[in-house]
């Protein structure tokens, strides 16, 4: 007795269906030229003048590392820390995003450089002084940064919120020349 064989299936037109790829691994190493998902585990910002410990976003199951704003002698910022998404691991962009976040009361280094960057808020409320001209930023806006511009960015003492921004910014960059608040003259 001969068995009867199913006929093989198809897209409903008569054509054979291709063969199912084999589903490829969920999780990419953070190290290396690939392609790579980066989740956020959480951008509630953080309530007081604290900002978090842990670490807000994962390469599939490993910390992206959150560190200094800055690693120099002359701390010319105060309660920011960033954390280096796109760009520093192997990536061969020719941009760096990184993810900035302010603890009320805190504020990058007022500064300029030959470099443009785009700042986007994620969480929270601040302030990004531009030149002249002050501007309050909130999730959604953008705030662009021309080469040579003198700019900082703040969240004011009286929010009660962490403020947190992506920091979009080109992977050759020159290095920024910190500019005394007060006087608007080039420190040494």
């Amino acid at each position: 007795k001969e068995k009867a064989t199913a006929p093989a299936p198809d897209d409903g037109d008569g054509n054979p269906r291709p063969a199912k790829a084999a589903r490829p691994t969920r999780f990419t190493p953070l190290e290396g030229n690939h392609g790579k998902l980066f989740t956020c585990t959480d951008l509630t910002p953080t309530a007081g003048g604290e900002l978090p410990t842990e670490s807000r976003w994962m390469c599939g199951k490993e910390p992206v590392p959150t560190s200094a704003y800055k690693q120099d002698a002359k701390q010319t910022w105060s309660k920011i820390n960033r954390t280096e998404l796109i760009g520093m691991r192997g990536e061969s962009t020719h941009f760096h995003v990184r993810y900035f976040e302010i603890a009320p009361g805190g504020h990058s280094t007022f500064e300029h450089h030959v470099h443009e960057h785009v700042v986007i808020p994620l969480s929270g409320k601040g302030e990004a002084q531009v030149l002249g001209r002050m501007w309050d930023m909130k999730v959604g806006d953008v705030c662009y940064v021309a080469p040579r511009e003198i700019h900082q960015f703040r969240n004011p003492a009286e929010n009660t919120e962490s403020f947190g921004f992506l920091c979009i910014v080109n992977s050759n960059r020159d290095r920024p020349v910190t500019v005394d608040p007060n006087t608007k003259t080039v420190c040494g």
